[in-house]
This record gives structure tokens, C-alpha cells and sequence, in this order.
């Protein structure tokens, strides 16, 4: 089944213009997120390497799968500028001048070496905002690291295998569109740009939260410890169950022929044996069938 992405369907972000220096996958995924929301994006990439197949983009993510970075700059004008170099800079600035809001993904030390730290920025140009995304927060900004170090950090490698997703990543380019958000209201009600950073790790910490309060570590209620919010095989492949809420866990203990009792019932042995063999028996066409018949929440996950 296609994973799909619900985008904002409200222009918020209408007649927003948003010039990115953002490389690799939070600033781009961020910009996609405002290009949704209506605002005019500008992404500024360094020149593709010297004697690069025509088409080739300086951003690694179009080397690593340009069909995700065609995705994310869809609707967004790409400039190519070498900043190192003064007609660089002179094209940056033209861009500027015009722009409410400038998203980096910068060591602070690089932003400065291309005179674009904050402090020269609001000197030059009073109305714009710059909304930096770093590795981590303050003082570790310029440490190395990356969406899994971050990861790993807050707790969400919890084995040998890569995590399915890039948490940290998506996470940060989530909080940086919303940091976009907030820095045009910040403008519109102070009548001037404001600086705000925004961490991978901060990102990753703030995803590890239910892990943290000990929502989901083993045996906890979504841990693994309540029989009717786990995976379990099937017939023909894996059955992701979760009937947590008592309402659900009620109807599911009545389907699978548990006594009726209290909702404390469902973190015993004997209850995740009996749903055990009780998904065993059925195969992934039936539970979907008893799930949309009976209202209980489910989803199958055949074996290819």
C-alpha cells in the first residue's frame, strides 16, 4: 500500500517569501512543508562538482535518491551560487533583500565565515528572519552528527537494525516550518526578524517523549504490556492490533472469548495467549473483516 502525505491545505504561509541555503533532508523537507502552505521558496545550492554529469545537484540529496529531492522542491526555484565567491554573495543578497524568511542548515561557524550570522544579518536587513536548523542545541552546535547519532542519543536505537525512518530529520523539518510560522508572527507583531534555532536532537528528544515517561518501554501499556495493543502473526502474516482504550479492549476480549473483567485483565499472561492463538487461527482477510464488523482497531500486514 502507497504511503501517502497529507499536506496543509490552508495557505497560511501566502505571500511568505522563504529564500534556503538548506542541504540533505530537514531543510528541504521543511521547505516542501512551507511551498504547501503558499509561500514563495527559493533554495540557493553551491555549483554541482566540476565536470558532473549535467543535472547533477550540489545538494547530496539528489545523489543519494533524487526522486525524494524532485519531490521536495517541487513548486520551489532553484539558483545555483557559490557563496564563497563575491558574484556568490551579490546573488544571495539580490535574494535577501526581497526575502521574509532565510532557513540555513549551517555550523555557526560556516554562517559566519559567509557573513550571514545573525548579528549581520538584522544589521542589513532589519524585517528579514533567519530560522537556523543545527545538529544541537547552544553551545553543541558545532559538533558533528547526524539524524542517527541524535537518534541514538534520545534512546530510539534500541538494537543493531536502522530505525524504518529518519526520525530526528523529519522531526527537525517539522519543528522548522513551524518555526517559519512563528517567525512571521513574531514579524507581523513586532515589526522587525527574529533569530530562531532549531535542533535535530531537540527533534529526536522531543519524539523519544513516550519513551521517556515509560509509555512505551517493555511492558508498559503500549510497550508491549497490554495484550490488545501489540503485533501479532497471523495465518498469512502480522496483525499491528490496537484495541488499548477499555471500549476496544472490551470487544476484543469478547471476540477472542476472554472472561469480561476489568481492563487490568488484558496485561495478564493468560490474555495474550488467548489473542496469541486467537490472530494464529484467522487469517489477515478475516481479522480485517472482524475489525471493520466489530469496531475494533487493526491493521494487516500480509506476508509478501
Amino acid at each position: 500500500m502507497p504511503v501517502t502525505t497529507q499536506l496543509p491545505r490552508q495557505r497560511a504561509l501566502r505571500g511568505v517569501r522563504i529564500v534556503s541555503l538548506a542541504l540533505n533532508l530537514p531543510g528541504p523537507a521543511a521547505l516542501m512543508r512551507c511551498r504547501a502552505m503558499g509561500a514563495t521558496c527559493v533554495k540557493v545550492e553551491p555549483p554541482p562538482p566540476v565536470g558532473s554529469v549535467p543535472g547533477t545537484t550540489a545538494d547530496p540529496m539528489g545523489v543519494y535518491n533524487r526522486a525524494a529531492y524532485d519531490t521536495m522542491h517541487q513548486g520551489v526555484r532553484v539558483l545555483t551560487a557559490d557563496l564563497k565567491t563575491e558574484v556568490g554573495q551579490k546573488a544571495l543578497h539580490r535574494e535577501l533583500a526581497k526575502t521574509d524568511v532565510l532557513l540555513t542548515s549551517f555550523r555557526p561557524s560556516a554562517l559566519a565565515k559567509l557573513g550571514l550570522q545573525w548579528s549581520a544579518l538584522r544589521k542589513q536587513y532589519p524585517q528579514l528572519s533567519l530560522v537556523e536548523i543545527v545538529g544541537a542545541p547552544g553551545v553543541r552546535a558545532e559538533e558533528p552528527g547526524h539524524d542517527l547519532t541524535y537518534m541514538a542519543e534520545s534512546g530510539l536505537v534500541t538494537g543493531t537494525e536502522l530505525p524504518p525512518t529518519l526520525y530526528a530529520d523529519m522531526g527537525g523539518s517539522l519543528m522548522a516550518s513551524e518555526a517559519v510560522l512563528q517567525a512571521r508572527l513574531l514579524q507581523l507583531s513586532k515589526g522587525k526578524g527574529v533569530c530562531l534555532e532549531i535542533a535535530l536532537s531537540e527533534a529526536a528528544n522531543y519524539l523519544a517523549l513516550p519513551r521517556a515517561w515509560g509509555l512505551t518501554t517493555r511492558g508498559a501499556a503500549v510497550g508491549g504490556g497490554h495484550a490488545g495493543y501489540r503485533v501479532f502473526p497471523c495465518k498469512d502474516g502480522r496483525v499491528a492490533l490496537a484495541a488499548l482504550e477499555p471500549h476496544f479492549a472490551a470487544v476484543l476480549a469478547k471476540e477472542v472469548g476472554l472472561p469480561k473483567s476489568n481492563i487490568m485483565a488484558m496485561f495478564m499472561p493468560d490474555s495474550h495467549t488467548a489473542v496469541a492463538q486467537w490472530c494464529a487461527q484467522r487469517s489477515c482477510a478475516e481479522l480485517e473483516a472482524i475489525g471493520t464488523a466489530r469496531d475494533i482497531p487493526l491493521y494487516t500486514l500480509p506476508t509478501a
